[in-house]
């Protein structure tokens, strides 16, 4: 069974021969080939480099286009500066006032430099893994977006203050995010990935209304393009689990902060990825501490559970804790449903 049927099946409710790896890898997988992570966001040739060598080196089931949250930003119009081996940061908001929203451009097409380079690299990866490895691509959830244009104590604060415009700024980051997810399956992704962490700040009522209609909308388009959809929302999610299993995500990541048996349960006939604590159990753990917790997540993590850190894997991950997870995974071995 390769990786791809392997994924397709844990969603299915179908046998599995052993548990997927869906480890999120961005600056741990850069560093393990010593490069600087300025050429990992701004080359889709490294993109793809760091990820087929990740995928050999941590035996995963996924390579990923996942880098950081700036592209569609950058090519909306965010200035952002990429030091030699940081991590990206924006210099100022690209949406202080209300009016500046009408002087934007969202690219639905003819995309821009950084949105294209991500395209590049999942035609990169499909090109070496073919259907044998899931590809996954990735947007910004239209919530996520608009912090990032608007910025997070900004978006706050419109939700009181005018919550009409905030849906204008929404409708305008989704109708991107859809035509950069489809772009993506259309360049070979299997899976999309969204990211939407801005979304575990505020309340269910307001979840519903400003994050969950956009994420539907944008799982819809994926779906109908016959891809697998991703929800990834970091932190306490546990108050809206429930209204997450109606986005339309197939797997549903679970933080490291959530009750993971509580979360596959709210999540019910959904894949749970997740949740063991990247830093006190992947980074600053043991082998036998991580293996252990594969094999509690497995106990509690229901029928449908796929083993992944909580979030991304950290950089300095030991690579023993890396290949107790792997083992634990094979000596669990298949699932039948």
């Amino acid at each position: 069974m390769n990786s791809l049927q392997r994924i397709k099946n844990v969603i299915s409710g179908e046998p599995i021969d052993r548990t997927p790896n869906l480890d999120v890898f961005m600056i741990r997988a850069v560093h393990h080939l010593g490069i600087p992570l300025s050429k990992y966001y701004l080359d889709y040739r490294v993109l793809c480099e760091v990820n087929i060598a990740a995928l050999e080196a941590f035996d995963l089931d996924i390579v990923q286009a996942i880098s950081d949250p700036y592209r569609e930003a950058c090519d909306v119009g965010l200035e952002v500066e990429f030091p030699f081996d940081e991590m990206p940061m924006h210099q100022s908001l690209l949406i202080r006032e209300p009016e500046d929203l009408a002087k934007l451009h969202f690219p639905v097409q003819n995309f821009g430099a950084r949105m294209t380079d991500r395209l590049e690299g999942i035609r990169a990866m499909r090109e070496q893994v073919g259907d044998e490895v899931a590809v996954m691509g990735w947007v910004e959830g239209a919530f996520a977006e608009a912090a990032d244009l608007r910025g997070i104590t900004e978006i706050m604060t419109d939700l009181y203050i005018r919550p009409e415009w905030l849906k204008e700024l929404l409708e305008k980051c989704v109708e991107m995010e859809i035509a950069f997810a489809c772009a993506q399956v259309d360049a070979g992704a299997h899976m999309i990935g969204l990211g939407d962490a801005v979304a575990s700040l505020i309340s269910p009522r307001m979840y519903r209304e400003f994050a969950l209609p956009y994420q539907q909308r944008i799982f819809d388009a994926v779906k109908a393009k016959g891809a697998i959809p991703r929800l990834h929302i970091c932190g306490k999610t546990a108050h809206i689990h429930k209204d997450m299993a109606q986005s339309g995500a197939q797997i549903v990541d679970v933080d490291w902060v959530n009750d993971l048996k509580k979360a596959s349960e709210a999540l019910d006939g959904l894949a749970v990825c997740g949740n063991l604590d990247p830093v006190s159990v992947f980074l600053q753990g043991t082998p036998q501490a991580v293996y252990n917790g594969v094999l509690e997540n497995a106990r509690t993590g229901g029928v449908r559970w796929i083993s992944a850190g909580g979030c991304e894997i950290p950089d300095e991950t030991p690579i023993e804790n890396l290949q107790a997870q792997t083992q634990a995974l094979r000596d669990l071995g298949g699932r039948g449903r």
